[in-house]
């Protein structure tokens, strides 16, 4: 039976806006009251996947959520037609306007975590979709993200869907940002890395000063219980809270894994050399650790760039390619760093540069993009057809996109009561064209 890694990726929703929500996230901060461009910020995500599914890659798309998300706004005391909540929450509480207009579940990095039946006791696909309960932009996603996975991956023969852990910081978890995987064939039963920034539950334990943990050991070990994972197919290992206090907000940004690959920053965990030792022997096989130095990427460098927010796939000729963004061609540490990884005896040949400064602006690279989904070819028949890139979908989305979507935002312009309409309708149409039912709670 043939094996594969698909890559869904987030179409980003109509209310792609920098309002800096994102504590932690330097681009995010940085970039703060930018104009953006939904259009083309849409537009950009669909090349990538597009480009990755002519590669001959699985290639898949999961729904935006419906934003502005007038219902947290309602819940939290504001009332009257849907033109007054809005204009009472820009006149009283504009950052949690704002914070109901965020498109950030275009990083479907964080959508879930994903074990593939390859690991799991039941031999089923599990999914757990994240809380991410530290912001509170994100924390109003889980449930409406259930159900657009639940639309995606519909078959209970072949996949098992858990609900989002409990609301409490505690269980802070941020799906898949933290989360990677090697093995040696996809279909083979391989080790999962759960990073995690802090233990919730041991004031003792080391974490960040500066910024948040987002992910808890706790949470982790949740998740890897409700995947039925045995202990010799997880490894838990911490994130340097250094890093994190260096604005590195999640494992993706300092470290990326497929296969045999772990491509990681030299700063990036605590312990790294005793949480090697202990993958290498979960996992018997040749293991390829690619431990960037300092001196050669420095942090500042790696973060700006997201050099480590790339994608590292592999294509069906069985060559390793990383998908990086141009920023990291724009900087020159960077850029001369991946220029010698390709001379280097490792599986990656080829490194193929994507623009997506619209989601790099915001503080999201290609990974963020992206969920990895490791199937075979029975659930790859069994997912909705609908979700899966191609000409035909290609072309109907960016059709979509033209149609509905504005290329030009600003956070004054959150709170007109015209773009409630414009998303409603969009989103009514793209259920329809992805055949996903009443995913959203404007049509339950």
């Amino acid at each position: 039976m043939k094996h594969f890694e698909a890559n869904f990726d987030g179409l980003v929703g109509p209310t792609h806006n920098y309002a800096g929500l994102s504590f932690g996230n330097v681009a995010s901060l940085s970039n703060a009251a930018l104009v953006s461009n939904p259009k083309a910020a849409a537009k950009q995500g669909l090349q990538k996947a597009k480009a990755l599914a002519d590669m001959g890659m699985v290639q898949g798309m999961l729904a935006p959520q419906e934003r502005p998300d007038l219902y947290t706004l309602r819940r939290i005391g504001f009332s009257g037609s849907d033109a007054n909540v809005l204009k009472q929450a820009a006149k009283e509480a504009p950052m949690l306007l704002n914070a109901c207009c965020s498109a950030s579940s275009m990083w479907t990095a964080n959508a879930a975590t994903v074990s593939p039946s390859a690991d799991t006791r039941d031999g089923k696909l599990h999914f757990t979709p994240a809380n991410l309960v530290d912001k509170l932009h994100r924390s109003i996603e889980p449930l409406t993200t259930g159900r657009i996975l639940t639309a995606t991956f519909s078959d209970p023969h072949y996949f098992h869907h858990h609900s989002h852990l409990p609301e409490h910081n505690s269980f802070g978890d941020e799906g898949a940002a933290n989360h990677t995987r090697l093995c040696i064939e996809y279909g083979h039963a391989g080790v999962e890395l759960f990073v995690y920034g802090q233990e919730a539950t041991n004031p003792n334990a080391p974490k960040p000063q500066k910024y948040p943990a987002r992910q808890t050991l706790e949470a982790s070990m949740a998740v890897a219980r409700l995947h039925q994972l045995e202990e010799d197919n997880c490894v838990f290992i911490q994130q340097n809270p250094d890093v994190i206090d260096q604005g590195v907000f999640h494992n993706d940004v300092i470290a990326v894994g497929n296969q045999n690959v772990l491509f990681y920053h030299e700063q990036a965990f605590l312990n790294t050399q005793h949480k090697i030792d202990e993958i290498k022997r979960k996992l018997d096989t040749e293991l390829y650790f690619i431990e960037v130095p300092t001196a050669k990427v420095a942090i500042n460098d790696a973060v700006k760039s997201y050099l480590f927010n790339t994608q590292i796939i592999t294509l069906p000729s069985g060559e390793m390619v990383i998908v990086a963004p141009t920023d990291c061609q724009e900087n020159p540490a960077v850029f001369a760093y991946l220029n010698e990884l390709l001379t280097l005896n490792t599986p990656i040949k080829q490194v193929l540069y994507f623009d997506v400064k619209q989601s790099m602006q915001n503080g999201g690279g290609p990974a963020c993009l992206r969920l990895r989904v490791a199937m075979n070819e029975m659930e790859v028949a069994a997912v909705n057809q609908h979700t899966l890139m191609n000409d035909a979908l290609f072309a109907r989305l960016n059709l979509w996109v033209d149609k509905h979507y504005r290329d030009r935002l600003t956070t004054l312009d959150l709170a007109d009561p015209q773009l409630i309409i414009e998303s409603r309708t969009a989103l009514d149409e793209l259920t329809q064209i992805m055949k996903l039912g009443s995913v959203y709670q404007f049509q339950r």
